[in-house]
């Protein structure tokens, strides 16, 4: 019967028998007595390997006749062993042999390497284009997976760890379940959230989770530990792992690192990392680099825009991107675009824009000036600038008598802020809008810009005057482009666009994999 090309040959419980020693292969009669000392005490003998430069042979047998192939190959060459010539003769228990076809090897060998599974033998008949692989046992069933999907052509299946199942968290669960099946049959991907988690706890579920997803989490045991995370992802051999930060965590962000190490790839809303000290910030870079792991965090600025991406092209293509200015949050423009035009106390606006979800659960983060801050030094430091988080002037739109109170203390004194705001809204010269702005500028070829966060007034027919809702509106300066910026303008906050940002960067991160 002739046999399918795309199967699998899948062999478990195998052991390797390692025959170490210098220069002794090329010797008539070596291998020969290897193979007659095995026959001789009845062990089969599947896959051979014979090492580089000539000083070692790996043979695979039954894991039950392991310890008696060392034993009769150490009474075969007891003589060598003495003299130096062999120098170990050992057996490496719990591997499995993969046995497939493959039109481009070396494409699953890469695809097996992202994912950390490196073969510890290898047999390839090049005429036949067959190819035999061992595992260790503990990464067998991945690797038969990552193999599968490369040689059938079936979908690839990418593991999502969703942390923070906040306002994004939770919509970007609901719009990748809602989406998967398309996604399956358009791109071939099949997205599984296999884990959920809060500062708390975290859920697993390794056959992904469906629509009653809330309900697992609310019973889940489980501490909310990244090892809790990597220990699942390893016990049950699970490929082409992502993990999603949409979380504000300032701690979350510390493990990154780990998770790089591990095998994960990382997309992140989270703006926290990309503002920790610039040595924090590359040195994320060569850890992601020596692991060939991806990070993207479009969602950092801007959303759901194509900011970061337009930036980065623009900066490697060479173009010199000479300042970049405008209301960096979605938040703060809809609060401003509001109070503005309407007859409203300067609290009723941000009381709105926290019940419609624009704000961090605390508004205090907002209007800081922090958020936007970050995100101005996140696109500072894409240009390749080495600011610091410190060198950012930044305007607190927060009273000092509120900083230090507790956030349902600040709700309450929200008022407060009324009398204050009103005045500077009274004071401006006619036909004038207050906007918070982003600003960076300066000689942008030198090692640090200037970067200022501050209220301003503008004119209302003025580009930065006409924007409305919650947008968001950048403007981006180049010395080709020269006083007519490149404007990248839309939802800048929400939810539903947030989450479609991250969805996004999942599915990038995913088509490369």
């Amino acid at each position: 019967m002739k046999s399918n090309a795309n199967e699998i040959k899948f062999l478990k419980n195998r052991s390797i028998i390692k025959f170490e020693g210098e220069d002794f292969l090329g010797e008539i009669g070596i291998d020969g007595r290897i193979f007659k000392a095995l026959t001789l005490a009845r062990i089969s003998v599947g896959v051979i390997s014979q090492q580089a430069i000539e000083n070692g042979l790996s043979i695979l047998v039954q894991e039950t006749d392991s310890e008696k192939a060392v034993n009769c190959l150490i009474e075969e060459f007891e003589k060598e062993r003495k003299s130096g010539k062999v120098s170990q003769i050992y057996s490496i228990n719990n591997v499995s042999v993969i046995g497939f076809v493959a039109e481009d090897f070396n494409k699953v060998l890469a695809e097996l390497a992202r994912n950390n599974v490196f073969p510890l033998l290898l047999n390839q008949i090049a005429s036949e284009k067959r190819v035999n692989i061992v595992v260790t046992s503990s990464q067998d069933e991945k690797a038969k997976n990552i193999i599968e999907s490369e040689i059938s052509k079936k979908p690839k299946t990418v593991h999502l760890a969703i942390i923070g199942h906040g306002n994004v968290g939770k919509t970007l669960i609901e719009q990748v379940l809602r989406s998967s099946e398309e996604i399956r049959r358009r791109k071939k991907i099949d997205l599984k959230v296999v884990a959920v988690a809060n500062s708390r706890k975290i859920a697993f579920n390794k056959k992904g989770f469906d629509n009653n997803w809330s309900d697992e989490v609310l019973t889940a045991e489980s501490p909310s530990d990244v090892q809790e995370l990597i220990k699942f992802s390893k016990e049950n051999q699970l490929e082409n792992l992502i993990v999603v930060d949409n979380t504000a965590s300032k701690d979350f962000v510390h493990n990154y690192h780990t998770l790089a190490e591990n095998g994960f790839d990382l997309v992140s809303s989270n703006k926290i990392f990309n503002t920790l000290p610039i040595e924090e910030y590359r040195q994320l870079r060569y850890t992601l680099n020596k692991n060939n792991r991806r990070y993207l965090y479009e969602t950092n600025v801007g959303a759901g825009l194509p900011l970061i991406d337009t930036i980065k092209l623009l900066h490697l293509s060479g173009e010199n991107i000479t300042r970049i200015k405008g209301v960096f949050s979605g938040t703060l423009s809809y609060v401003f675009n509001n109070f503005s035009l309407r007859n409203e106390k300067f609290s009723t606006i941000i009381n709105e824009a926290l019940e419609k979800g624009y704000t961090e659960p605390d508004p205090r983060e907002d209007l800081s000036g922090n958020d936007v801050a970050r995100k101005l030094l996140i696109l500072a430091r894409e240009l390749d600038l080495i600011n610091e988080f410190d060198d950012i002037d930044i305007q607190n739109l927060v009273p000092e008598s509120l900083i230090s109170v507790s956030k349902p203390e600040f709700l309450t004194r929200l008022a407060e802020l009324d009398e204050e705001y009103q005045k500077i809204k009274d004071n401006q010269e006619p036909d004038h809008v207050l906007r918070y702005v982003g600003d960076l500028h300066g000689d942008l070829q030198k090692d640090k810009g200037e970067l200022d966060v501050k209220l301003i007034s503008v004119p209302a027919t003025s580009a930065l005057g006409q924007l409305k809702g919650s947008d968001s509106i950048f403007e981006i300066y180049t010395e080709s482009y020269g006083e007519n910026p490149i404007v990248i303008m839309g939802a800048g906050a929400g939810a539903q666009v947030t989450a479609r940002g991250v969805f996004g960067d999942i599915l990038r991160v995913s088509e490369t994999k």
